[in-house]
């Protein structure tokens, strides 16, 4: 018995050997556009813009299926890249998708939380972390402010906070490392 279990084991290390190489030898690249497009968009997982994520999206804008104006978190800024990027013309941001908001990130009451897990199962990046009849409690870091947790709770205990600007949270937004149009010298 115990002979077996070990020519077993011996049998799945090396089917997991050759099925780990096949992996990494055989590995498909993406096409180069939908990473460079996926690159620019927000990484939300939010599906405001009428796809089931941010990969699909810029997959469908590769493939002439969907405007490059319909991603609210990635607003107006985005547009303007993803329109450099694909030499198209700059189009405003789509209202039948949303609006432009500061970025946020869930809050969750955690005295009002009655630890039902819907916003647990909503939450496309695992940014909220609890038990079953327990509280539960958003690591804001992970959080995308994607919002798909807000319509699930039964006791409306999450609020959307806006995430202040930090180090960490600054985006590059101008050419010369961050310096404002209006504070650079005139060379």
């Amino acid at each position: 018995m115990l002979t077996a279990l070990l020519i077993m084991a011996g049998i799945a290390v090396v089917l997991g050997a050759v099925l780990g190489y096949a992996a990494i030898r055989f590995k498909v690249e993406g096409d180069p556009l939908v990473e460079k497009i996926d690159a620019i968009l927000p990484q939300t997982q939010c599906g405001q813009c009428g796809y089931p994520g941010c990969k699909p999206y810029a997959q469908a804008i590769a493939n002439g299926e969907a405007d490059i104006n319909q991603c609210p978190p990635g607003g107006e800024e985005g547009i303007r890249k993803l329109a450099d990027l694909l030499g198209r013309e700059f189009k405003s941001l789509s209202e039948e998708h949303g609006v432009e908001k500061p970025k946020s990130a869930a809050f969750i009451d955690e005295h009002t939380c009655i630890g039902c897990t819907l916003c647990i199962q909503a939450c496309p990046v695992d940014a909220i972390v609890g038990a079953a009849k327990q509280m539960h409690t958003v690591v804001a870091p992970l959080c995308t402010g994607c919002e798909l947790c807000l319509a699930p709770c039964p006791v409306d205990c999450i609020t959307m906070v806006p995430v202040g600007e930090t180090v960490s949270t600054w985006k590059w937004r101008y050419p010369v490392i961050g310096i404002r149009p209006e504070t650079r010298r005139a060379a």
